[in-house]
């Protein structure tokens, strides 16, 4: 059984003509949901509108306050970050999806849960809605646990590093966040040598990696560097920040993956991770034939199944990014000795 995140209200949150982050985005999950065909394997969540202390774990009084604002009056937040009136309504209940998902999971047995919100998170900062952001779902999610007692991995596979999620938890030595990502591309951040501060030194893992990077260097990431860190870390929760924006077909970013590849990621992320503790996260992903096919193939695995692969996306391999996988490793090794 899998927990899933869906809800018209999603929908409501208005990007404006030509914005790639969408309320069509939901039209393709919702396609790769049935192409998943998991019937009665799927349980749709009720919806929970994350309360003031649920955000504040996270954010700022005073800026929830003014992004709260904003969206009534439907202001551009920056360049990237539209709001309109709904925006409000749709980011709260993302945010409370998460919570929704992980009260489920410790009252039922289940496979895990898989939330299609909109609008994403991991950009969103502690005081700083950007980057098609508002307010971060993953960490929102990540805080309640860990003050719960619970040790929570997080790991980004979106295209573009997840910025607000890293600095949330920067200095935490209870949240283990890893980002697989593009660079350089937007927001500029998460080098390798971003490894954590104080407390949290060694629960920050940065994986940028160049343009044309294909699946098997993802794989090779997994079992040299994640494995590793997941099994020192012993996280009770594995929290994944979804984005299929690594698909070769996505308008915004070059990397080179396909579909197959996102099926495999999900089952080597399965298998290092506690058995019905698992929450994943839709981020990016502007490609809608991209993301249809990538949560097509994604959905089973986190069933418990195996990915089925659409015909044109096997695994990819070749790319480039070997190089910068070494630089990575040898930054560990140097932080674990």
């Amino acid at each position: 059984m899998l927990y899933l995140g869906v809800d018209p209200i999603f929908g409501e949150h208005d990007t404006g003509v030509g914005h790639p982050e969408r309320a069509e985005r939901l039209v393709a999950v919702e396609a790769g949901i049935a192409v998943a065909d998991l019937g009665s394997d799927l349980v749709r969540l009720a919806r929970h509108n994350a309360t003031r202390a649920e955000l504040e774990r996270v954010h700022l009084a005073a800026h929830l306050d003014a992004l709260e604002a904003s969206c009534r009056n439907e202001r551009h937040l920056d360049a990237d970050t539209p709001t309109s009136r709904r925006s409000w309504a749709a980011a709260v209940a993302a945010a409370g999806s998460g919570l929704a998902a992980i009260d489920a999971l410790a009252a039922n047995s289940a496979e895990g849960a898989f939330l299609a919100i909109r609008p994403p998170g991991h950009h969103a900062r502690p005081g700083q809605a950007m980057g098609f952001c508002l307010l971060n779902n993953v960490a929102i999610a990540a805080a309640a646990l860990r003050d719960k007692g619970a040790r929570v991995a997080i790991v980004d596979i979106d295209a573009h590093h997840g910025n607000g999620t890293q600095e949330t938890f920067y200095s935490d030595p209870d949240v283990l966040y890893v980002s697989f990502h593009e660079w350089p591309l937007y927001p500029g951040t998460g080098r390798h040598d971003e490894t954590g501060t104080g407390a949290g030194l060694g629960t920050t893992c940065n994986i940028p990696l160049p343009a044309g990077a294909t699946g098997d260097v993802y794989l090779a990431a997994l079992d040299r560097v994640v494995a590793p860190a997941l099994e020192r870390f012993c996280p009770d929760w594995l929290l994944i920040s979804a984005g299929f924006d690594a698909h070769r077909d996505d308008p915004l970013t070059g990397l080179a993956l396909s579909a197959g590849d996102f099926g495999l990621v999900t089952q080597r992320l399965v298998a290092l991770a506690p058995r019905g503790r698992i929450v994943t996260f839709l981020e990016g992903g502007y490609s809608l034939t991209g993301l249809r096919d990538s949560v097509g193939t994604v959905l089973p695995v986190l069933a418990g199944g195996s990915p089925t692969v659409p015909a044109g996306e096997a695994p990819t391999a070749d790319g480039p990014g070997g190089r910068m996988l070494d630089v990575v490793e040898s930054t560990w090794t140097h932080i674990e000795d």
